[in-house]
């Protein structure tokens, strides 16, 4: 899986197809959609639209409380991969905690052996949600996408995932705007020593730490800066400034309806 890629969660129509070919063209290898986002469609123009091979992009999708069911969830699978015209996707995920997560699990599961999906996985599972889920799937999952950003940053929940080999995946990587990420002082002051903006020292904090992100934008130019990531390195010095950001809690209350 990429360390970079491209979200997708409001871009709708045309322009998503646009933003999808355009973003491949810049050497986005990796697409993160979802049935709730109802772009999958779009999503796939955008991939054909692209040229470039099949194999060679890296494609997310995730399906929702409304496939609450294991023959739902098989359905809606099938649903996915006809919207993306796609014969598999590279990773499939839960894309919230739900009771019935397990059951619909399953269906996930039986993709994955069926070559549908070559990866499976889970979102927004909290500590708690995340232990519980563990002892009742066969397949432990690959991904746990989740907010992750300079001010909720996961250190510990990261090591204990990956102690079952699992990765943890950072969705709104710049906070979606909120807490002004790409004006902070202290993200500047540390960019200014590599000629980066906030943003791409916020990302490259990330992704430092082997997480990978999928920010999302509609402007080319920072879809380009959000690729700059890899021609230098944050110091440790740089990291433990950054560590002090960390707020411990999410920016995005509904999350805590789980």
């Amino acid at each position: 899986m990429p360390l970079v890629g491209l979200g997708t969660w409001d871009l709708r129509g045309e322009e998503c197809t646009q933003m999808v070919s355009t973003a491949i063209a810049l050497g986005y290898r990796l697409i993160d959609t979802a049935q709730m986002y109802g772009n999958e469609r779009e999503v796939g123009e955008g991939i054909k639209k692209s040229g470039v091979a099949r194999d060679q992009i890296f494609v997310t999708t995730k399906i929702y409380s409304r496939s609450n069911s294991y023959e739902k969830a098989k359905r809606a699978i099938e649903e996915s991969l006809e919207n993306l015209q796609l014969s598999y996707v590279d990773l499939l995920l839960l894309h919230e905690p739900y009771p019935q997560g397990p059951e619909m699990y399953r269906a996930l599961e039986e993709a994955f052996h069926e070559g549908k999906a070559r990866a499976i996985g889970i979102s927004n599972y909290d500590e708690n949600w995340y232990r519980s889920f563990l002892k009742q799937c066969d397949v432990i999952p690959a991904v746990n996408q989740l907010e992750t950003h300079v001010y909720f940053q996961k250190w510990d929940f990261q090591e204990e995932m990956k102690k079952h080999g699992v990765t943890m995946q950072a969705w709104a990587p710049l906070a979606q705007g909120i807490g002004n990420v790409a004006s902070n002082k202290v993200l500047a002051e540390i960019g200014e020593k590599y000629q980066k903006s906030a943003a791409q020292i916020a990302l490259r904090f990330l992704v430092q730490r082997g997480i990978p992100i999928i920010p999302k934008s509609r402007h080319e130019n920072r879809l380009r800066e959000n690729m700059e990531l890899f021609d230098f390195s944050l110091t440790e010095e740089d990291i433990t400034k950054i560590r002090e950001l960390d707020r411990g809690d999410t920016l995005f209350p509904w999350t805590k309806a789980f």
